[in-house]
């Protein structure tokens, strides 16, 4: 056994599981060989071997959809290459919907995967009889027919990724244990493992179910809790089709295989069961948890009404075994936030097989490359905050996240575990006034308010929701009055020290060096000229700044401005976010009454639109700065958090003389959808850039220094109109469906886009949403004047008009009033 390891590696991967193997096949194929694989006990005997090895592609983004779609096809030639047969059979996949709701969002997501190329069908309850002649059809409605989906063997498939990565240079070596990882001036130098050290600049935790504890041992938060999985396998069933489609009955939280001439029943039931909160035994290997009959008795008694063969078919097997989920259902990927050059790859919410061979592609490109080849904002390790790795956070979360991948996907669903997580200083205050509480990066922040207590829980829909009317009058009322809403949640970090300028100005597309006292809204680029980061940034002092950014981009914008600051330079950056509270106060009426609290001259004059300076609200100071997300004229209130409630207070009082009311997120979002405001994340990202993004106003290009990221704007300008564009879009029929995202955008009958983001208008009365269109011939107004829109929702196309400027207000005359 010794000397087996070697003493530096380019690229050292921690676990052999089906990820880990992917990673390195990978990056052998792409001409990185130095690469050794560490497995603590056997390849897949963490928790892949047990896997039901489902492999279907539509997944909720496009990117993450194109990666599945690769490991289907990586799967048909694996095989051959490596001569480790994979099991793969491409035997389709039918989706069962009991009713209109979850029919619906079958539609929708058939929609959606046909503007990623996917071939989906929808079948009747006759088709789907034909496909799965054992069915017992009593409520069903219909469903989706995917014919390119299919099963593998996830043990014969992570063997052949293994394989494969052995002949292209990779050392794969059993039965070692990696014990730390080795960090040097906040960089990955290498592993310690039981037999000794291996050095190396890139580090890659595929560790599965055991990563979070593991990472935790540096000081390193990845999310995620195992939780156990259910399935059994029957007898032999006579004639039983051997290329009988998958099928899922998700409404019975049930789903089924053919397995060498058996059935394979398993299940993602509602409420899960979590497992070793304490920790994954060291000595865990190929094996499986105690069998828990009583908990499985309900979904198989669903399955033997829906397929009665089972009713007199034995059980073979009753399986039991964990798997990781994270407390949002989707892996985690990347480079970590705490360690430069160490990546990871797990949590896979039991879609790591049919992800791993796009796993493994994007995170060995991301290794060689030093960045992501394609927008993977929605897995990005960096979208996770560290609470998140809290023991009794993932414990009580993975209860409800195992049960989400079968759930119905509602628009605006609502986590109900692990809540009242972060709460802002206004918190009991707005719950008295009627908030319903919704939660984004677990601060808990309202949705909307019920006053009297009318709609208090939301009653979903893919239609107009019970709080549809409230969110309404919200609108109207900031529109015509004046609304305060929470916005707490919102990020904000101090960037001070003498070269703070020099260094922003480096960072950010937009003019950062501006008087103090004034704002700048700007977006910070890649070199390739992708939005990494939206922000705004105010000037404090000479050496001094103010960034604010989304409550989802806490991490991620952090490491950005961090590892984007050159190591030598005077600059301190620093989250003060928990300690500055911030309030919107939103309306026409916002000015006299922000003047009335503070005594204050604003007009235009005075402090005129993009301006930020301190006034005084009772006995307090706080910065008030002149911006907007809901496209009326306003004011942020940032508020030293002992200050807050004293202020609140103040604010509430006096606004009963102008027409004050609360408003929630859901008129923010319905309000910043009719000024087309962009969101990260939805709307604008990696491969986004901002003349694509229609945000090339916020962009300086003559400004001295340069940015980063300046060099690949020229060279699209250069090309001329650019050839993809972000569009608003708005729906014409009155009773035009509401529009989420990734519905397919048709022009003159040509599908040529998909949408972004959607909400209803309340001020406008009209179904309104965003997204990008294509043209080789490039993307300006003669285009879309010239064309006729329509978008597709749930398989039917609606008519639509287009345009770049915002369907409200698109000259600002409100928020420069």
């Amino acid at each position: 056994m010794a000397g087996r390891i070697p003493g530096e590696a380019e690229v050292v991967i921690i676990g052999g599981g089906i990820a880990g193997c992917s990673v390195a096949y990978h990056l052998t194929k792409l001409g990185v060989s130095d690469v050794v694989l560490l497995e603590r006990k056997q390849l897949t005997s963490g928790t892949t071997w047990h896997a039901a090895g489902l492999v279907t592609q539509l997944r909720a983004t496009r990117n993450m959809t194109e990666l599945a779609k690769y490991t289907g096809e990586l799967f048909h030639s694996l095989g051959p290459e490596t001569g480790q047969e994979t099991g793969f059979k491409q035997n389709g996949a039918l989706r069962l919907a009991k009713g209109p709701s979850r029919l619906e969002e079958l539609l929708r997501g058939a929609s959606m995967g046909r503007n990623f190329g996917l071939e989906m069908h929808a079948v009747s309850p006759a088709e789907i009889k034909e496909r799965w002649p054992l069915l017992n059809l009593d409520g069903i409605v219909g469903g989706i027919w995917a014919p390119k989906d299919g099963q593998v063997n996830p043990a014969d498939v992570t063997q052949a990724f293994a394989k494969g990565a052995r002949m292209g240079g990779a050392k794969i070596i059993e039965n070692l244990r990696a014990d730390r990882i080795l960090i040097e001036h906040g960089r990955a130098a290498g592993v310690s493992t039981n037999e000794g050290d291996i050095r190396s600049k890139k580090v890659v935790i595929c560790g599965g179910m055991w990563s979070r504890e593991f990472a935790s041992k540096h000081s390193i938060s990845l999310p995620l809790h195992a939780a156990e999985h259910f399935y059994v396998v029957t007898d032999a069933i006579p004639d039983l089709p051997r290329q009988l489609p998958v099928l899922f009955v998700t409404d019975e939280e049930a789903y089924y295989k053919e397995d060498a001439g058996k059935l394979l029943v398993g299940c993602f039931e509602k409420e899960a069961k979590p497992w070793a909160r304490d920790g994954i035994p060291t000595d865990f290997c190929f094996d499986s948890l105690p069998e828990d009959f009583d908990r499985f008795e309900r979904i198989l008694s669903m399955a033997i009404n829906r397929v009665p063969v089972l009713a007199n078919t034995g059980i073979q097997l009753f399986f039991n075994g964990p798997e990781s989920f994270t407390p949002d259902n989707r892996y985690l990927l990347g480079e970590t936030s705490e360690v430069s050059g160490l990546f990871t790859a797990c949590g896979f919410n039991s879609v790591g097989i049919l992800s791993s061979g796009g796993i493994g592609k994007a995170l060995a490109s991301w290794i060689k490359e030093g960045h992501a080849p394609v927008d993977l904002a929605d897995v990005d390790v960096l979208r996770m905050h560290t609470f998140q790795s809290n023991k009794s956070y993932l414990y009580d979360r993975t209860k409800e996240a195992l049960g989400l991948l079968f759930d119905m996907h509602w628009p605006y669903r609502q986590y109900t575990t692990a809540r009242n997580v972060r709460q802002s200083v206004f918190h009991d205050r707005l719950k008295a006034l009627g908030a319903v509480m919704t939660e984004a990066a677990g601060w808990e922040r309202p949705g909307y308010f019920s006053p009297d207590g009318k709609a208090k829980e939301i009653e979903y829909s893919y239609g107009r929701q019970n709080w549809f009317d409230i969110v309404g009058q919200e609108c109207r009322n900031s529109a015509g009055h004046v609304a305060l809403f929470d916005q707490s949640c919102f990020v904000k970090y101090m960037v001070d020290g003498r070269d703070a300028c020099a260094v922003l100005s480096r960072i950010c597309a937009n003019n950062v060096d501006v008087p103090v006292g004034k704002l700048v809204y700007t977006q910070c680029l890649n070199e390739r000229g992708g939005i990494e980061a939206d922000i705004t940034v105010t000037r404090l002092a000479e050496d001094a700044y103010l960034v604010v950014t989304a409550a989802t981009s806490q991490t991620r914008d952090l490491v950005w401005l961090r590892r984007n600051t050159p190591d030598k330079a005077h600059v301190f950056i620093r989250d003060v976010t928990s300690g500055l509270p911030m309030l919107g106060l939103m309306g026409p009426n916002a000015r006299p009454l922000l003047e009335r609290l503070s005594g204050c001259d604003l007009s235009n004059a005075a402090f005129p639109f993009a301006s930020s300076h301190e006034i005084e609200i009772g006995y307090a100071k706080l910065r008030a700065s002149r911006v907007t997300y809901v496209g009326e004229l306003g004011w942020e209130l940032y508020v030293p958090a002992e200050f807050a409630a004293h202020v609140f207070d103040r604010v509430i009082e006096a606004g009963a003389d102008y027409g004050l009311s609360q408003a929630g997120y859901f008129a923010l979002g319905s309000m910043r959808m009719e000024k087309g405001y962009r969101h990260w994340g939805h709307d604008i990202g990696p491969e986004d850039t901002p003349y694509q993004a229609g945000l090339g106003f916020a962009v300086k290009l003559e400004k001295p220094g340069g940015f980063v990221g300046r060099e690949a704007l020229l060279r699209q300008k250069e090309q001329g109109p650019v050839r993809r564009r972000l569009v608003q879009f708005r729906m014409i029929a009155p009773d035009a469906p509401l529009v989420f995202h990734q519905e397919p955008i048709w022009a003159d009958g040509r599908l040529v886009g998909s949408i972004t983001s959607g909400a209803y208008g309340h001020r406008l009365g009209a179904s309104l949403a965003m997204g990008y269109v294509e043209s080789g011939d490039g993307i300006d107004a003669s285009f879309l004047s010239a064309s006729k829109f329509q978008i597709e929702v749930a398989g039917r196309r609606h008519r639509a008009v287009a345009q770049f400027a915002a369907h409200y207000d698109p000259s600002n005359s409100k928020i420069t009033a």
